[in-house]
Formats: C-alpha cells, sequence, structure tokens
C-alpha cells in the first residue's frame, strides 16, 4: 500500500482546509458580534462575506504549491475553488443558523425591526428608480419574515455567489 497522496486527495484536503476555516472564521465573528453586545445579523454581518473569496484564491494559490512542478491544471484548480467556496458557505451558514438560536428569538426580532427601519429610512431612494415601489414591498416583506433559516439561507446564498464569481478567474491565473 502507497503512502503517497494523490493529487484528488490533495484538492480535497486543501478544500476542506481552507473551507471549513473560512466557515469557522466567519462564525466566530458573529460571537463575537454577539458577545460584545453588537447585533450580529446587522450590516457588521456583512464583513465576514470578503473572508471565503480570500479562502477561495488561497486554497487555489496553496494547491498550486503543492503540485509543483507541473501545476493543478485549470480543472483542479477550478475545483478546489468552487469546493472550499461550498464548504466556506455551508459552514458559515450553519454558523449562522447556530448563533441565531444561541442568541434567541427576541435578539433576531430586534434585528429585524432595525433592518425595517433601514429599509423604510430609504424608501425615498427606492422609489426614485424604476420598479422601486415593487422593490420597496418586497424588502419589507422578506425582511418581515426573517428568521433563523433565512438567515443561513441569506448568508449561503450572498457567500456562495460571491465565491462563484473568484472561483474561475482564480483556477485561471493560478493553474500552473
Amino acid at each position: 500500500m502507497s503512502s503517497e497522496v494523490t493529487p484528488a486527495q490533495t484538492v480535497l484536503r486543501t478544500a476542506l482546509r481552507f473551507g471549513v476555516g473560512a466557515g469557522l472564521l466567519c462564525t466566530f465573528w458573529l460571537l463575537g458580534l454577539l458577545l460584545t453586545g453588537n447585533d450580529p445579523f446587522g450590516p457588521k454581518r456583512l464583513m465576514s462575506l470578503f473572508i471565503p473569496p480570500v479562502a477561495v484564491i488561497a486554497s487555489q494559490w496553496m494547491l498550486r504549491r503543492y503540485l509543483q512542478p507541473e501545476g493543478p491544471g485549470m480543472k483542479r484548480a477550478i475545483s478546489v475553488g468552487l469546493l472550499t467556496g461550498l464548504l466556506a458557505a455551508s459552514t458559515s451558514a450553519m454558523g449562522v443558523y447556530g448563533v441565531a438560536q444561541l442568541a434567541g428569538p427576541e435578539k433576531v426580532e430586534a434585528s429585524k425591526a432595525s433592518m425595517i427601519r433601514i429599509a423604510q429610512g430609504s424608501k425615498a431612494d427606492y422609489l426614485r428608480q424604476p420598479g422601486g415601489k415593487e422593490a420597496y414591498e418586497r424588502t419589507i416583506q422578506g425582511l418581515r419574515a426573517l428568521n433563523p433559516q433565512g438567515l443561513a439561507t441569506d448568508d449561503f446564498m450572498k457567500k456562495l455567489l460571491f465565491v462563484l464569481l473568484l472561483s474561475f478567474p482564480g483556477g485561471v491565473f493560478l493553474r500552473k
């Protein structure tokens, strides 16, 4: 039995290391906000949006270093980026759900009320745009239906979309 690590195992290990690590960093950011008395579901939560894309590029760069001298190739570079992003977004979404459960329904409701006030304050901006009235109503309706599952889904979708946008260019540039 050979103890040599195959390139496929290297891709998986790299994606697990960076993806789960990025998701945990996002979760720790929310926990830090909660423990310091800040709103973990408000605008400061979005600062963790940049962690998974950095993890994607870092995983692609690290895979390139692991598979020297020939490099990972485009397929492996893009694969490690996509898998890292998926793992980071999933882990982060689970963390958001866990923090929401830990914070309790009162904190989620207070955050929801704060977000509704912010949206109502920008109503004039919505109404200046074509189709703005419908967009404003959808935003308010979406905020009123907010719950821990909705927060986790929103976090997952935003991070996954952002990561997908960076996985392909990163894979192309870091393939050799």
